[in-house]
Protein backbone atom coordinates (compact mmCIF):
# COMPACT_ATOMS: atom_id res chain seq x y z
CA UNK A 1 0.00 0.00 0.00
CA UNK A 2 2.70 2.38 1.03
CA UNK A 3 4.71 1.61 -2.42
CA UNK A 4 1.18 2.10 -3.81
CA UNK A 5 0.99 5.93 -2.59
CA UNK A 6 4.36 7.09 -3.03
CA UNK A 7 4.35 5.83 -6.75
CA UNK A 8 1.17 8.23 -7.20
CA UNK A 9 2.98 11.36 -5.62
CA UNK A 10 5.63 10.81 -7.91
CA UNK A 11 3.86 10.60 -10.76
CA UNK A 12 2.13 13.89 -9.73
CA UNK A 13 5.29 15.83 -9.10
CA UNK A 14 6.15 14.92 -12.64
CA UNK A 15 3.05 15.93 -14.01
CA UNK A 16 3.33 19.22 -12.58
CA UNK A 17 6.98 19.92 -13.54
CA UNK A 18 5.70 18.96 -17.18
CA UNK A 19 3.14 20.79 -17.05
CA UNK A 20 4.92 24.03 -15.71
CA UNK A 21 7.77 23.04 -18.72
CA UNK A 22 5.36 22.79 -21.16
CA UNK A 23 3.52 26.06 -20.63
CA UNK A 24 7.11 28.31 -20.12
CA UNK A 25 8.16 26.80 -23.36
CA UNK A 26 4.57 27.71 -25.36
CA UNK A 27 4.35 31.19 -23.65
CA UNK A 28 7.95 32.27 -24.19
CA UNK A 29 6.95 31.78 -27.80
CA UNK A 30 4.02 34.03 -27.79
CA UNK A 31 5.31 36.59 -30.80
CA UNK A 32 4.77 39.90 -28.67
CA UNK A 33 6.05 40.98 -25.45
CA UNK A 34 4.44 41.80 -22.53
CA UNK A 35 6.21 44.08 -20.60
CA UNK A 36 6.80 45.91 -24.36
CA UNK A 37 2.83 45.58 -24.73
CA UNK A 38 2.22 47.66 -21.50
CA UNK A 39 4.93 50.26 -21.30
CA UNK A 40 5.80 51.01 -25.30
CA UNK A 41 2.72 53.50 -25.05
CA UNK A 42 4.22 56.46 -26.40
CA UNK A 43 1.79 58.37 -23.67
CA UNK A 44 4.05 57.07 -21.08
CA UNK A 45 6.62 59.48 -22.62
CA UNK A 46 9.15 56.34 -21.58
CA UNK A 47 12.51 56.42 -23.03
CA UNK A 48 14.62 53.05 -25.28
CA UNK A 49 16.73 53.25 -21.84
CA UNK A 50 13.59 53.47 -19.42
CA UNK A 51 12.01 50.59 -21.05
CA UNK A 52 15.56 48.40 -21.19
CA UNK A 53 15.63 48.76 -17.69
CA UNK A 54 12.00 47.79 -16.90
CA UNK A 55 12.67 44.76 -18.75
CA UNK A 56 15.39 43.76 -16.60
CA UNK A 57 13.52 44.80 -13.81
CA UNK A 58 11.06 41.68 -14.80
CA UNK A 59 13.93 39.45 -15.66
CA UNK A 60 13.08 39.79 -19.40
CA UNK A 61 16.39 40.27 -21.00
CA UNK A 62 18.31 37.22 -19.50
CA UNK A 63 18.23 33.81 -21.98
CA UNK A 64 15.25 31.91 -21.65
CA UNK A 65 17.26 28.79 -19.90
CA UNK A 66 18.06 31.31 -17.28
CA UNK A 67 14.47 32.86 -16.85
CA UNK A 68 13.45 28.53 -17.05
CA UNK A 69 15.60 28.02 -14.04
CA UNK A 70 14.91 31.35 -12.22
CA UNK A 71 11.36 31.37 -12.34
CA UNK A 72 11.19 27.67 -11.19
CA UNK A 73 13.27 28.16 -8.41
CA UNK A 74 10.93 30.84 -7.99
CA UNK A 75 7.95 28.76 -7.74
CA UNK A 76 9.05 26.27 -5.89
CA UNK A 77 9.73 28.79 -2.84
CA UNK A 78 5.84 30.09 -3.70
CA UNK A 79 7.06 33.43 -5.45
CA UNK A 80 5.31 33.58 -9.00
CA UNK A 81 6.72 37.14 -9.72
CA UNK A 82 5.07 40.20 -10.28
CA UNK A 83 2.18 40.95 -12.49
CA UNK A 84 3.19 43.26 -16.38
CA UNK A 85 -0.59 44.29 -16.24
CA UNK A 86 -1.31 44.92 -12.83
CA UNK A 87 1.99 45.63 -11.24
CA UNK A 88 1.50 43.90 -8.50
CA UNK A 89 2.78 40.24 -7.11
CA UNK A 90 1.05 37.50 -8.75
CA UNK A 91 0.13 35.74 -5.61
CA UNK A 92 -2.10 38.86 -4.41
CA UNK A 93 -3.81 38.31 -7.94
CA UNK A 94 -4.64 34.84 -7.18
CA UNK A 95 -5.54 35.27 -3.63
CA UNK A 96 -8.14 37.74 -4.70
CA UNK A 97 -9.51 35.47 -7.64
CA UNK A 98 -8.85 31.93 -6.51
CA UNK A 99 -11.27 31.58 -3.77
CA UNK A 100 -14.32 32.68 -6.25
CA UNK A 101 -13.42 29.88 -8.72
CA UNK A 102 -12.52 27.14 -6.35
CA UNK A 103 -15.71 27.70 -4.53
CA UNK A 104 -17.75 28.15 -8.37
CA UNK A 105 -16.07 24.90 -8.78
CA UNK A 106 -16.60 22.85 -5.42
CA UNK A 107 -20.62 23.34 -5.29
CA UNK A 108 -20.99 23.28 -9.69
CA UNK A 109 -18.96 19.69 -8.71
CA UNK A 110 -21.36 18.86 -5.58
CA UNK A 111 -24.54 19.83 -7.66
CA UNK A 112 -23.25 17.23 -10.69
CA UNK A 113 -22.85 14.67 -8.79
CA UNK A 114 -25.86 14.80 -6.95
CA UNK A 115 -27.43 15.40 -10.22
CA UNK A 116 -26.22 12.46 -12.01
CA UNK A 117 -26.87 10.40 -8.38
CA UNK A 118 -30.41 11.19 -9.05
CA UNK A 119 -30.89 10.52 -12.47
CA UNK A 120 -29.00 7.15 -12.56
CA UNK A 121 -31.00 5.89 -9.31
CA UNK A 122 -34.45 6.85 -10.71
CA UNK A 123 -33.37 5.43 -14.43
CA UNK A 124 -32.65 2.01 -12.24
CA UNK A 125 -35.63 1.85 -10.25
CA UNK A 126 -38.25 3.32 -12.36
CA UNK A 127 -40.85 0.50 -13.61
CA UNK A 128 -41.91 3.09 -16.50
CA UNK A 129 -39.90 2.38 -19.82
CA UNK A 130 -40.98 5.74 -20.95
CA UNK A 131 -39.26 7.39 -18.22
CA UNK A 132 -36.28 4.92 -17.90
CA UNK A 133 -35.42 5.94 -21.52
CA UNK A 134 -36.14 9.75 -21.42
CA UNK A 135 -33.11 9.81 -18.34
CA UNK A 136 -30.88 7.41 -20.10
CA UNK A 137 -31.27 10.54 -22.69
CA UNK A 138 -30.78 13.20 -20.59
CA UNK A 139 -26.81 12.42 -20.96
CA UNK A 140 -26.78 13.05 -24.08
CA UNK A 141 -28.96 16.13 -24.76
CA UNK A 142 -26.61 17.90 -21.94
CA UNK A 143 -23.35 17.24 -22.89
CA UNK A 144 -24.46 18.80 -26.01
CA UNK A 145 -25.20 22.08 -24.78
CA UNK A 146 -22.46 24.37 -24.91
CA UNK A 147 -21.61 26.37 -21.39
CA UNK A 148 -21.39 29.43 -23.02
CA UNK A 149 -25.24 29.02 -24.67
CA UNK A 150 -26.28 27.25 -21.67
CA UNK A 151 -25.27 30.55 -19.03
CA UNK A 152 -26.77 33.17 -21.67
CA UNK A 153 -29.84 31.44 -21.99
CA UNK A 154 -29.83 30.90 -17.93
CA UNK A 155 -29.89 34.83 -17.62
CA UNK A 156 -32.59 35.15 -20.37
CA UNK A 157 -35.19 33.24 -18.47
CA UNK A 158 -34.35 33.02 -15.06
CA UNK A 159 -33.73 36.97 -14.84
CA UNK A 160 -34.80 38.76 -17.74
CA UNK A 161 -38.45 37.05 -18.24
CA UNK A 162 -39.08 35.39 -15.38
CA UNK A 163 -37.36 37.74 -12.19
CA UNK A 164 -36.45 35.22 -10.10
CA UNK A 165 -32.44 35.81 -10.05
CA UNK A 166 -30.99 39.27 -10.22
CA UNK A 167 -27.61 39.84 -12.49
CA UNK A 168 -27.15 43.04 -11.08
CA UNK A 169 -25.81 43.62 -7.88
CA UNK A 170 -26.60 40.29 -6.69
CA UNK A 171 -25.77 38.91 -2.54
CA UNK A 172 -23.38 36.36 -2.50
CA UNK A 173 -25.39 33.34 -2.94
CA UNK A 174 -27.52 34.61 -5.77
CA UNK A 175 -24.71 35.16 -7.19
CA UNK A 176 -23.39 31.86 -8.00
CA UNK A 177 -27.03 29.94 -8.44
CA UNK A 178 -26.83 30.16 -12.22
CA UNK A 179 -23.15 30.11 -12.77
CA UNK A 180 -22.87 26.68 -10.98
CA UNK A 181 -25.97 25.59 -12.73
CA UNK A 182 -24.17 26.41 -15.54
CA UNK A 183 -21.39 24.16 -14.86
CA UNK A 184 -23.00 21.64 -13.55
CA UNK A 185 -25.72 20.80 -15.84
CA UNK A 186 -22.96 19.94 -19.00
CA UNK A 187 -20.60 17.93 -16.02
CA UNK A 188 -23.45 15.94 -14.70
CA UNK A 189 -23.90 14.10 -18.40
CA UNK A 190 -20.78 11.73 -18.30
CA UNK A 191 -21.40 11.16 -14.96
CA UNK A 192 -24.86 10.10 -14.92
CA UNK A 193 -23.73 7.93 -18.13
CA UNK A 194 -21.14 6.42 -16.77
CA UNK A 195 -23.31 5.81 -13.44
CA UNK A 196 -25.90 3.97 -14.98
CA UNK A 197 -23.52 1.63 -17.35
CA UNK A 198 -21.78 0.86 -14.37
CA UNK A 199 -24.90 -0.21 -12.57
CA UNK A 200 -25.52 -1.90 -14.89
CA UNK A 201 -22.99 -4.03 -15.57
CA UNK A 202 -22.51 -4.88 -12.13
CA UNK A 203 -26.04 -6.14 -11.68
CA UNK A 204 -25.07 -8.62 -13.96
CA UNK A 205 -22.72 -9.99 -11.42
CA UNK A 206 -23.03 -13.31 -9.10
CA UNK A 207 -22.94 -11.59 -5.92
CA UNK A 208 -26.15 -9.71 -6.60
CA UNK A 209 -28.01 -12.79 -7.90
CA UNK A 210 -27.43 -14.07 -4.22
CA UNK A 211 -28.55 -11.31 -2.90
CA UNK A 212 -31.76 -11.28 -3.92
CA UNK A 213 -31.80 -15.25 -3.65
CA UNK A 214 -31.31 -14.47 0.16
CA UNK A 215 -34.76 -11.74 -0.11
CA UNK A 216 -33.05 -8.50 -0.48
CA UNK A 217 -34.97 -5.75 -1.95
CA UNK A 218 -34.58 -4.61 -5.15
CA UNK A 219 -33.46 -0.83 -3.78
CA UNK A 220 -31.15 -2.66 -1.01
CA UNK A 221 -29.66 -4.50 -3.27
CA UNK A 222 -28.91 -1.15 -5.22
CA UNK A 223 -27.97 0.91 -2.35
CA UNK A 224 -25.80 -1.76 -0.03
CA UNK A 225 -24.17 -4.40 -2.85
CA UNK A 226 -24.62 -2.09 -6.45
CA UNK A 227 -23.69 1.09 -5.54
CA UNK A 228 -20.35 0.54 -3.81
CA UNK A 229 -18.74 -1.15 -6.88
CA UNK A 230 -20.42 0.84 -9.60
CA UNK A 231 -18.74 4.10 -8.16
CA UNK A 232 -14.93 3.10 -9.21
CA UNK A 233 -15.67 3.99 -12.59
CA UNK A 234 -17.35 7.43 -11.55
CA UNK A 235 -14.36 8.16 -9.44
CA UNK A 236 -12.13 8.09 -12.44
CA UNK A 237 -14.24 9.93 -14.81
CA UNK A 238 -14.76 12.68 -11.71
CA UNK A 239 -11.16 12.99 -11.27
CA UNK A 240 -10.80 14.03 -15.51
CA UNK A 241 -13.71 16.21 -15.51
CA UNK A 242 -12.09 18.41 -12.67
CA UNK A 243 -10.28 19.80 -16.32
CA UNK A 244 -13.92 20.46 -17.53
CA UNK A 245 -14.63 22.51 -14.21
CA UNK A 246 -11.37 25.14 -14.81
CA UNK A 247 -12.31 25.57 -18.48
CA UNK A 248 -15.84 26.57 -17.87
CA UNK A 249 -15.00 28.51 -15.11
CA UNK A 250 -13.29 30.53 -17.56
CA UNK A 251 -16.33 30.69 -20.16
CA UNK A 252 -18.81 30.96 -17.08
CA UNK A 253 -16.87 33.55 -15.05
CA UNK A 254 -16.62 35.51 -18.04
CA UNK A 255 -20.49 35.59 -18.91
CA UNK A 256 -21.72 35.94 -15.29
CA UNK A 257 -18.96 39.15 -14.60
CA UNK A 258 -17.34 36.89 -11.65
CA UNK A 259 -14.16 38.13 -10.46
CA UNK A 260 -11.91 34.46 -10.62
CA UNK A 261 -9.74 32.95 -11.91
CA UNK A 262 -11.49 33.41 -15.46
CA UNK A 263 -11.87 36.60 -15.50
CA UNK A 264 -7.96 36.53 -14.92
CA UNK A 265 -6.92 34.32 -17.31
CA UNK A 266 -9.19 36.40 -20.21
CA UNK A 267 -7.29 39.74 -19.02
CA UNK A 268 -3.69 38.27 -19.00
CA UNK A 269 -4.18 36.43 -22.41
CA UNK A 270 -5.26 40.18 -23.93
CA UNK A 271 -2.45 41.42 -22.52
CA UNK A 272 0.25 38.77 -22.96
CA UNK A 273 0.62 38.54 -19.07
CA UNK A 274 2.96 35.58 -19.01
CA UNK A 275 3.79 35.27 -15.51
CA UNK A 276 0.28 35.63 -14.65
CA UNK A 277 -0.79 33.00 -17.40
CA UNK A 278 2.07 30.58 -16.63
CA UNK A 279 0.99 30.62 -12.75
CA UNK A 280 -2.53 29.61 -13.97
CA UNK A 281 -1.78 27.27 -15.83
CA UNK A 282 0.32 25.76 -12.84
CA UNK A 283 -2.63 26.29 -10.18
CA UNK A 284 -5.19 24.14 -12.57
CA UNK A 285 -2.92 21.47 -13.01
CA UNK A 286 -1.80 21.29 -9.49
CA UNK A 287 -5.68 21.43 -8.52
CA UNK A 288 -6.12 18.63 -11.47
CA UNK A 289 -3.10 16.23 -10.54
CA UNK A 290 -4.54 16.49 -6.66
CA UNK A 291 -7.94 15.72 -7.84
CA UNK A 292 -6.74 12.76 -9.56
CA UNK A 293 -4.04 11.82 -6.62
CA UNK A 294 -6.98 12.12 -3.91
CA UNK A 295 -9.16 9.74 -6.58
CA UNK A 296 -6.05 7.06 -7.14
CA UNK A 297 -5.88 6.68 -3.01
CA UNK A 298 -9.42 6.41 -2.95
CA UNK A 299 -9.60 3.28 -5.08
CA UNK A 300 -8.19 0.97 -2.83
CA UNK A 301 -10.71 1.98 0.10
CA UNK A 302 -13.61 0.65 -2.15
CA UNK A 303 -11.82 -1.79 -4.05
CA UNK A 304 -9.90 -4.39 -1.45
CA UNK A 305 -7.91 -6.27 -4.16
CA UNK A 306 -5.66 -3.38 -4.48
CA UNK A 307 -5.11 -3.70 -0.98
CA UNK A 308 -3.05 -6.68 -1.73
CA UNK A 309 -0.99 -6.28 -4.46
CA UNK A 310 -1.21 -10.17 -4.97
CA UNK A 311 -4.51 -9.77 -5.49
CA UNK A 312 -4.59 -7.08 -7.74
CA UNK A 313 -2.19 -9.05 -10.20
CA UNK A 314 -4.37 -12.29 -9.41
Amino acid sequence: MSRYVIGRIGQAVLVLWAAYTVSFVLLQLLPADGVLIKFLNPELGLSPEQLAEIRVAYGADVPIWQQYLSTLASVLSGDFGYSVRAGVPVTSLLATTLPTTLRLAAIALVVSVLVAAVIAYVATVSRSAWLRNTLQSLPSLFISVPVFWLGIALIQVFSFRLKLISVINPGPVEMLVLPVLAIAVPISAPLAQILIRAIDEVRTRPFVAVARAKGASHRRVLVSHVAGNAILPVLTIGGVLFGELVAGAVITETVFGLNGIGALTYLSVNTQDVTVLQAIVLISAAGFVLTNLVVDLLYPVFDPRLRNPAGASA
